[in-house]
């Protein structure tokens, strides 16, 4: 999950990134408003850990601007401000979560999780990757119009690169996000459903979608392999 932690307190911001990095997220940080308004908006995060405190924009504005953008990744505002007011002004400017300082790392990470589920309910229904289309809200899965059975869990496993088509995601990431399991839970688990997955949506049709990343984990072809 990518994580992007505007804050203006560079202690705090550095380490939250060292220690959201440690849960396995890709974090970026900046400290001010505008400067996190741009990368916001230049780059793709699933969630946005933004201060309403900033220098240059504050958190409200800058959650109105991404979201009068279209833009759909989760906000997560934090203040050292506590009250009602404050959080209704934050749910009123688009975040999707409210969190006052101090608080609580353990609380944040589980905040970001339940944030990055539900956001991910609100991807598209229908990813299409080339002869390959993953259709979320059916939960089906075609290959050059041919329907191809799979099992809740594999189905799952490939909803999942699919909506992350491209980009490396780890076995760590995929256990996480379709299994909910702790950081105890066995890796070979996500191994045993990715060969399932290569041997119907891959071998029959001669193609190569579900590619193995060494020392990374996998990514599915964009253009459907």
């Amino acid at each position: 999950m990518r994580v992007l932690v505007v804050e203006d307190e560079r202690r705090l911001a550095l380490a939250l990134q060292h220690g959201l990095t440690a849960e396995g997220f890709t974090v970026d940080i900046t400290h001010d408003g505008l400067s996190g308004l741009a990368r916001a908006t230049d780059h793709s995060y699933d969630v946005i850990v933004l201060d309403i405190m900033l220098p240059g924009l504050n958190g409200y504005r800058v959650c109105a601007r991404l979201r009068a953008a279209g833009s759909d990744a989760g906000i997560l505002m934090l203040t050292a401000k506590d009250g009602e007011w404050d959080e209704a002004e934050a749910l009123d400017t688009g975040a999707d979560d409210y969190l006052s300082k101090p608080f609580s790392f353990v609380v944040l990470v589980a905040r970001l999780k339940a944030l990055a589920r539900r956001i991910g309910s609100r991807a598209p229904r229908r990813t299409v990757l080339g002869d390959l289309v993953v259709d979320s809200a059916a939960r089906t899965c075609t290959r050059a119009g041919t329907p191809i059975p799979l099992t809740p869990r594999e189905f799952a496993v490939l909803d999942h690169l699919a909506r992350r088509a491209g980009e490396a995601v780890s076995k760590r990431e995929i256990l996480e996000q379709v299994w909910d399991s702790g950081p105890d839970s066995d890796p070979n688990t996500v191994e045993v459903h990715v060969s399932a997955l290569r041997r119907k949506i891959d071998t029959p049709f001669g193609r190569a979608a579900v590619q193995t990343v060494r020392g990374a984990g996998y990514r599915l072809a964009a253009d459907g392999g």
